[in-house]
């Protein structure tokens, strides 16, 4: 075990992840509100949207609208998602008002890489060099390796720590021969199937192996252990976690329909509170935001935050 962090990124990924996968149709004004409520919370990072084509990804074909019309805050790091050229072209017209940069997308299953981008894992690797010199001629820099399916896939099985380690082996190759330099890596439980044991084995293995890289846990809460997940990855000094307002989103590839998706942002600065860890985060701000997301969905949202609220004002009353 690691000592636990002074303080930690949370990185915001509800817009995108929510708005990519509930049931619409939603309108870009809706978007813009939420993301201009998080702009509010103190929050340091914000993925607004996904450039992916619309018919794959019908939530975001009106992800230039949504550029446009949010207002960005001060300190505030803006970002958008996309996976080939015609996305990246889409996003580099916002350069500027987004931070651009790219990463080297990777599955540690070949079953879910073919699922989620219609590649083997091997194919995948092949492509990425094109990729990564498309974004070198935009001067916008590739610094990250993101793992998918790090815990396990709903398609393969389990997924092994050596697999995990494998996969970041096959990315730093790929950045060795396009002459990137790697800073962090993203691994993620993309289908739900973290639990503690298997968070401190895998961010074990990567930290043993790569201890220059920061590492990112992007966790979902498909199964109820998304929070004790993230209190294991604190617990191995993790400063850096994917989140999502109210629980928003999922993964639309995943064969696991009405699971929850990303943990729920507000729920992580609440652990992240009790554990004298801090984020810059005003709470009340963010589940007031949370809330907002969950009338516009029009249904309830995983968090519990929502209905229980944080603990400050009980406090006060108390004393």
């Amino acid at each position: 075990m690691t000592d636990l962090p002074q303080s930690v990124l949370i990185k915001e990924e509800g817009p995108r992840e929510g708005f990519q996968i509930e049931k619409g149709p939603f309108t870009s004004a809706d978007k813009i509100a939420v993301v201009d409520a998080l702009s509010g919370t103190g929050l340091r990072f914000i993925q607004v949207g996904s450039f992916v084509a619309p018919r794959l990804v019908p939530g975001w074909a009106d992800a230039e609208a949504v550029m446009e019309g949010f207002t960005p805050a001060p300190g505030v790091e803006y970002a958008g998602l996309w996976f080939n050229e015609p996305g990246l072209e889409r996003a580099l017209k916002f350069r500027g008002k987004l931070t651009l940069k790219g990463s080297i997308s990777l599955s540690a299953s070949d079953a879910f890489s073919r699922k989620n981008l219609n590649r083997s894992h091997a194919e995948n690797l092949a492509a990425m060099p094109a990729r990564i010199f498309a974004h070198q001629a935009a001067d916008v820099p590739v610094t990250r390796i993101g793992v998918m399916a790090a815990f396990g896939c709903n398609f393969e099985g389990d997924i092994q720590p050596a697999q995990v380690l494998a996969t970041i082996a096959d990315g730093l190759s790929v950045a060795r021969d396009t002459g990137c330099t790697i800073k962090d890596v993203m691994v993620a439980d993309t289908m739900g199937w973290a639990t503690p044991i298997r968070v401190e084995r895998v961010i074990g293995a990567v930290r043993a192996a790569h201890p220059d890289l920061r590492i990112t846990l992007h966790l979902h809460d498909t199964r109820g252990l998304g929070i004790a997940n993230a209190h294991a990855g604190l617990r191995m000094g993790v400063d850096s976690f994917d989140t999502s307002v109210a629980g928003l989103g999922g993964c639309p590839f995943a064969a696991q329909p009405g699971a929850p998706g990303n943990i729920a942002t507000e729920e992580l600065v609440l652990l992240c509170e009790e554990m004298g860890i801090a984020t810059g985060i005003d709470i009340d701000a963010l589940i007031e935001a949370a809330r907002l997301a969950e009338r516009i969905i029009g249904r309830p949202l995983p968090s519990t935050l929502l209905r229980s609220g944080g603990l400050g004002p009980i406090r006060a009353r108390a004393a």
